[in-house]
């Protein structure tokens, strides 16, 4: 475990004390329990947290790999077990700003990459195409590990990140020792894609008909801030987040790629884009749906809308590894940093599977 001299120096004295006092509910029962089954399960927390808007990395770094320059935060010890968080959109790396210090304090090296199109990830070549289909994001993980010279990780993600970690830990499970996501098997099959949902499933997907028309892609270039803020209520309806916490994640829209990756993201999981062609066998891979083996902790926020019904049985046959399964009660679709403590207790936990 890592020491607290150790741990000051990596994510800064104030943090530290908040961290090592919070470790305390986390190596121990949860004051708040959801519901669960499996191992660890005793363990999960539910309970809301105080904004966290004051706080955030205190450094970022930056390295080559692949296509991209990306940009990421580090905590914990350069030697400890690697855990890799992936954040969502309208997000940034700050979803994680809570649960990386509990990480680190535990004695886990913790890597929070920026997605393409996010804050300080960037392209090496101007004429390189924005791609933003689910495969290229996953390679772009692979190629942050290499460069960082990390074998294999726990992963980490909700949203766009639960489905790039799907993505590794079902064709690259070498790569992948375990794995939390929430709302747990995301991965894509476009044909599927085409048949219509429910009504009311549909309406928590709006935006994704707005992307599709040109008008929408003006709009979301012309109202970008605003357009994440109706996002993250409607999708977090008990999250009482403050102005400081929405514009320290929304300074990572300003990214020049950040509209181009996130409409051809939507347009190509419709039909309505083209993806690059070098990777259409490993979409072909991901469109058999394969099954997950590693170790796995799903989460569902009970108040996202976006959670599907029936405590994770939607997907449960995806998972044929360990596994376990948690609803966190009163929690919205932002699961790390709505309910920092249950997520950082899931990676502890399925890290022990």
């Amino acid at each position: 475990m890592i020491d607290r001299r150790t741990f000051g120096k990596v994510i800064g004295a104030g943090a530290a004390g908040t961290a090592a006092a919070s470790l305390v509910g986390l190596s121990g029962p949860a004051a708040a329990a959801s519901s669960s089954s499996g191992p660890g399960a005793e363990n999960a927390a539910t309970a809301l947290t105080p904004n966290s808007g004051g706080r955030s990395f205190p450094m970022l770094k930056q390295v080559r790999a692949g296509e991209l320059i990306v940009g990421y935060a580090e905590a914990g010890p350069a030697d400890g077990p690697a855990v890799i968080l992936l954040h969502g959109w309208p997000y940034d790396i700050h979803s994680y700003v809570d649960v990386a210090p509990l990480l680190a304090a535990q004695g886990y090296r913790v890597i929070v990459p920026y997605l393409r199109g996010h804050g300080t990830t960037t392209f090496l070549s101007a004429t390189t195409f924005r791609n933003a289909q689910q495969s290229v994001i996953a390679y772009d993980i692979i190629a942050l590990m290499d460069a960082l010279r990390i074998k294999k990780a726990v992963f980490g993600g909700f949203d766009w990140g639960s489905r790039t970690a799907d993505i590794i830990a079902a064709l690259w499970p070498e790569r992948c020792r375990a794995l939390v996501c929430v709302t747990g098997y995301l991965i894509t099959n476009r044909e599927k894609n085409k048949l219509p949902l429910p009504p009311a499933a549909e309406w928590a997907w709006w935006y994704q008909y707005y992307f599709a028309t040109e008008r929408g892609a003006l709009g979301f270039e012309k109202y970008r801030h605003d357009f994440a803020k109706i996002i993250w209520h409607n999708v977090s309806p008990s999250w009482n987040f403050d102005d400081a916490t929405f514009d320290r994640t929304a300074a990572a829209f300003n990214n020049e790629d950040y509209v181009p990756i996130v409409i051809h993201n939507y347009r190509w999981r419709l039909g309505l884009a083209q993806g690059d062609p070098r990777y259409d066998g490993i979409e072909a891979r991901l469109a058999a749906a394969p099954a997950i083996a590693v170790p796995a902790i799903t989460l569902d926020g009970e108040l996202d809308p976006f959670t599907p019904a029936g405590d994770g049985a939607a997907y449960r046959g995806k998972f044929t590894g360990p596994y376990d399964h948690r609803t966190l009660k009163g929690i919205g679709h932002n699961v790390p940093q709505e309910a920092p403590e249950a997520f950082a207790r899931a990676v502890l936990d399925v890290d022990r599977f």
